[in-house]
């Protein structure tokens, strides 16, 4: 791969990627804005309170989609096309068992799994009819991620872009549709969310039908040890999913029991705003991987620093452009948030949104470097920087800095956790980062 092949390369995969990652980010915004708007504060906190079961599932998916599609790249590379074919069908058998377990979930489990997640009698209804129907609409939701991942990675970054773009407009649209003029409810919310997999599926299946598409599905799926590496390469994507609702409920807390409920809607602006920026940092990593995963399958270091230079480059320049834009524009954000006009909750807002998102370079380059080891099979470093910035550490930083700062170390906890794992992904990175590379496995 050429310098200048890997940095156009490189230029065409981020930026698809961080435009199909912006139209899922927006979407979720609609779709709480919707529910909101249409259903009251019940609506929302039935969808606040499902919304992990939701989190659980495109985890899984994304597991398999990114741990398997690291995997076939590397064979890709490697020359072994039988190989990769077995990985994209091992990884297929794993989504059908996992579909099947979640199917029985919601038809069996719903029930139990609803109070277990907090509902009360005033939301249970419609906390249960949310997360029953998300169950089963979950084979929609492993396919797609699946085939994004597979079609990302088989050189159609911007097939994958459209796929995530139609399906984001087609919720969109399909939740003021069943919301407003169809009056269905929360049943209507969520059946616009089931259904818009599928749109994207349908754009996918454009690929399939390709003759030259490099993945197929044939009679012998790769072994079982092969499916434990997808799940180990996988890992980090499952811990970003589930962790983040976890996050969210702490945060809530400490900043419930600190300022009451205007603290928490506070936190609701710079959660909102966090959710972008997190696409765009997460579109670039996901942009890397596929040329990474090249590189790496064909043995060409310097392709493979080259990317790696480029990715760096890429969220710092976009951290900084971030950081400044929210530094400027800090009251005009938490204002479009603030109908009531409480100043209290626009003073508590500015103040999170320019502590909170120092953390931006760090978060970047930790997201990075995450994806980049999984790139590269490097499971245990991936998994340990996920496992750090998205639960073990930040949790206790935030309770240990809200006892001593107040709300400020509620909003600093984030940018103090980054730091300490970005110091500790630059050690993991000089020990085993890509162009350390050892002898790559035989496949099995």
């Amino acid at each position: 791969m050429e310098q200048i092949s890997y940095r156009s390369a490189f230029a065409k995969y981020a930026s698809l990627n961080v435009l199909g990652m912006l139209g899922l980010s927006c979407y979720i915004l609609a779709d709480t804005y919707f529910v909101s708007l249409g259903l009251g504060a019940d609506g929302l906190a039935a969808l606040n309170l499902a919304i992990p079961v939701y989190n659980f599932i495109h985890g899984s998916g994304l597991m398999l989609g990114m741990g398997a599609s690291i995997k076939y790249t590397v064979c890709r590379g490697q020359g072994d096309q039988q190989q990769a074919d077995r990985l994209f069908t091992g990884a297929a058998q794993l989504a059908l068992l996992l579909a099947a377990l979640f199917l029985l979930a919601g038809l069996f489990l719903s029930g139990p799994i609803t109070a277990a997640l907090g509902a009360d009698q005033a939301v249970f209804s419609m906390t249960h009819t949310y997360l029953r129907t998300l169950l089963l609409f979950s084979p929609a939701f492993l396919a797609n991620d699946l085939l994004l991942c597979f079609v990302r990675n088989d050189g159609s970054p911007r097939l994958a872009m459209l796929a995530m773009l139609g399906s984001s407009f087609t919720n969109v649209v399909l939740d003021y549709l069943f919301i407003f003029p169809l009056g269905m409810g929360i049943f209507g919310a969520v059946l616009a969310t089931g259904l818009s997999p599928l749109v994207s599926i349908g754009i996918l299946a454009r690929h399939w039908l390709r003759p030259e598409r490099g993945f197929h599905l044939v009679p012998r799926a790769a072994g079982r040890r092969t499916a434990g590496t997808i799940l180990s390469l996988g890992f980090p994507s499952l811990v970003a999913e589930v962790s983040s609702g976890v996050v969210i409920i702490v945060f809530n807390q400490l900043l419930l029991g600190l300022q009451g409920n205007v603290a928490v809607a506070a936190y609701g602006v710079v959660a909102n705003l966090s959710l972008v920026v997190t696409a765009i940092f997460t579109g670039v990593a996901q942009g890397a991987q596929p040329l990474l995963s090249s590189a790496y399958g064909h043995g060409e270091e310097g392709a493979l620093k080259g990317v790696l230079r480029c990715g760096i480059c890429t969220v710092l320049v976009l951290a900084c452009a971030i950081y400044g834009g929210i530094l400027l524009l800090a009251e005009p954000i938490a204002g479009a948030f603030n109908s009531g006009h409480d100043p209290n909750l626009t003073a508590l807002a500015v103040d999170g949104l320019r502590l909170y998102f120092l953390s931006a370079p760090f978060s970047g380059c930790n997201i990075l470097l995450a994806s980049s080891f999984a790139a590269v099979e490097r499971a245990v470093p991936a998994q340990l920087i996920s496992l750090l910035r998205g639960l073990v550490l930040v949790v206790p930083t935030a309770m240990l800095m809200a006892a001593l700062l107040g709300i400020t170390g509620v909003w600093l906890a984030l940018p103090v956790t980054e730091i300490l794992v970005a110091a500790l992904a630059l050690v993991l990175f000089r020990r085993f980062g890509p162009g350390r590379t050892p002898e790559r496995p035989a496949a099995a």
